[in-house]
Order: C-alpha cells, then structure tokens, then sequence
C-alpha cells in the first residue's frame, strides 16, 4: 500500500485543473492520456500506454477505471469560489482524476480508458487484454455520496426499406412514409409496454431515432429511406427480445442490427457495496442507490468480468455533455476520501 498522504489536497486539485484543460474529445485523446500518465509516474507508478492508447497503471486487484475523452463543445475553464467549470469536469474527469489519485494513494489499479463517448473502443480492448480483477469501480459522475449500481443495454439498428415510385397523388406509401411510420409503431409499442407494467424511464425501453435520409433514388424509379435508431435495454430484458418487437412492427423493409450491450444491475450486498457505503457514511453522508437510464463502460465489464462492478464519481450528472458542466473542488475532495477508503478496507491479493 502506498502512503495516503503522498498526493496533496493541492496536488489533486493542479491534475483536474490540468486535465480539464486539456481538450480530449473522442478520438483525440493523446495529449491529456499523456498528462494524465505524467501524474502517475511522478508520484511512482508503472505506466504504460496501450495499442488503443489507454493508460494502464497495475496494482493490486481493485480496477479503478474512468474514461479520458470528452464529447464535443468548448466549455470556458474557470476556477472560481471552488467551482470548476469546464468540458468534461463532470463527465468525467471528476471521477478519472479522483481515481488516479486514489489509485496512487492506495495501490490499486487504475485504467484511464478512450472512446467511452462513442463506441467504448477503450474497455472493450481492456476486457480482452486484462484478466479479471477482483473488484472494479468504473468512474462516472453520481454524487459523492451515492453508488450507481445498474445501467441499462444498448442496442442499434439500420432500418432500410426501397419502394417503386409511383405518382405523389396516389395514396400508396413511399419509403420515407414506411420508415416514419415504423418509428412511430414501434415507439407505440413500447409506450404501451411501459404503461401496462407502470415503469419508470430506468426500468423501460427507450426508443431513439438519431438520424434519418430518404428520397428519391438517383434514377427516379423508386424513393428509398433509412433510419438509424437507438433501444435502451433494461435489467430483465435482452436485445433479442427487443428486435422481436421492432420486426414485428415491419410492414415493408428490413433492420440490420449492432452488436448489443448488455443491461447491468449489481447487488448492493457486495462486498464492494457494503465498503461504499460504510465509506461514504465515514465521510458525514447517507448513501444513495442509484440506476441509470444511459449505458456506460461498467456494462461491458459486468458482462465480461466475473466480479462486482459498481459506478462511482463526484459531479452531477445532469450537468454532463451541457453548457453549464462543473464540478464543486469540495465534493472532488470527498469522493478521493471515499475511494481511498474504500481500496484500503477491500480486502484484495497484492
């Protein structure tokens, strides 16, 4: 174990500030990963960067792991009254900064991964290059005093449907009106779902069309249309059974469909769960529960690793991918205290 007093309260606050300062988003993330393994190895750790270009630090068998990259938007940085304001103070260079630094206090492991924002090419090389930990704390913003424990799936599809032009003035469907006529079918099959079963937005599916083209084909014999579209997969439920419902809404065309990411809920019994929340009651506060609506990192480790996985992180995550994104140095300070106490309560290999 290292020593606990090895990274100053000032030496933490000059890394986010840093890192906060230093773009990063998706794709570009060299120049913070670089400042980011500047600080490890300073205060006496083994770094190395990976052929995706994660940051990996070894240690014992506690995985703290955030992600580097930012979405896009320039947001001013600006200290001011122990408020830091900046893109990605929240998501999450909060959490990313606080578990380097717990890390170098404690000997832990720590992963500073890429791609989370887009299609987490980061953790999906970590888990086919990294045997499993025995605990991993995945770095996303829920509060210092709250443990996220589930998100749910993920799963994507390309809606494609080509149609025989005929006259505008018949009433035949053209490919666009299949196309937005399946969005809405299956979006009402869903809403009716959720209403029979009285679920919350958590617990539900949701439907998200992203992006949508359509038209007349090049030659003028026939309109065509495509539609990306989003499901958001709760605990309980799978990707199969959410393709089953959105194909059976086909009146005309075809879906292709992504790899899917798997929903995760994690037991609060843990042994990682109890030390949570005996840490976060040490600290002065009353431990929340949480399940997320999105999807993160900490899906792809639940499904790949066969060990507790919890999310954890100071900011407010109402405040990610916004203008207004900040985070409160105090509540930055608090959740290093947390994860400091919690990787030396675990009881882990060397």
């Amino acid at each position: 174990m290292m020593d606990s007093d090895s990274v100053s309260r000032a030496d933490a606050h000059d890394l986010l500030v840093e890192l906060v300062e230093t773009p990063s988003v998706s794709g570009e993330e060299t120049d913070c990963a670089e400042r980011l393994a500047a600080f490890l190895e300073a205060n006496g750790r083994d770094v190395r960067m990976d052929d995706v270009g994660n940051v990996r630090a070894p240690g014992n068998g506690i995985l703290l792991t955030s992600h580097i990259d930012t979405v896009p938007g320039e947001v001013p940085v600006e200290l001011e009254d122990g408020i830091l304001h900046g893109r990605g103070s929240v998501d999450a260079k909060g959490p990313l900064a606080a578990m380097a630094v717990a890390a170098v206090k404690t000997g832990a492991s720590f992963v500073g991964v890429v791609g989370e924002e887009t299609n987490s090419r980061g953790a999906h090389h970590l888990v086919s290059d990294m045997d499993d930990p025995e605990f991993v704390v995945n770095g996303e913003p829920s509060g210092w005093d709250a443990l996220t424990l589930g998100y749910r799936g993920y799963v994507t599809g390309t809606y494609s449907v080509r149609v025989e032009s005929v006259h505008t003035s018949r009433p035949e469907p053209n490919a666009i009106q299949y196309a937005t006529e399946w969005v809405t079918a299956v979006e009402s099959a869903f809403d009716s779902e959720s209403d029979a079963a009285e679920t919350s937005t958590a617990t539900s599916v949701t439907v998200k069309p992203v992006e949508f083209d359509g038209g007349l084909t090049a030659d003028g014999f026939a309109t065509e249309a495509t539609v990306e579209i989003q499901f958001r997969i709760p605990s309980g439920m799978t990707a199969e059974e959410i393709q089953s419902v959105a194909e059976a809404e086909l009146d005309a065309g075809t879906v292709s469909w992504n790899t899917p990411i798997p929903p995760t809920l994690s037991s609060p019994r843990t042994e990682l769960g109890r030390a949570f929340r005996v840490a976060i009651r040490e600290e002065g506060g009353d431990p929340s529960l949480l399940r997320k609506t999105g999807t993160s990192d900490a899906n792809i480790y639940a499904d790949a690793w066969d060990c507790p996985v919890v999310t954890y992180g100071p900011g407010d995550s109402s405040l990610d991918h916004t203008p207004e994104e900040h985070i409160e140095l105090a509540e930055f300070d608090r959740s290093i205290s947390v994860l400091t106490d919690v990787c030396e309560n675990l009881e882990v290999d060397a």
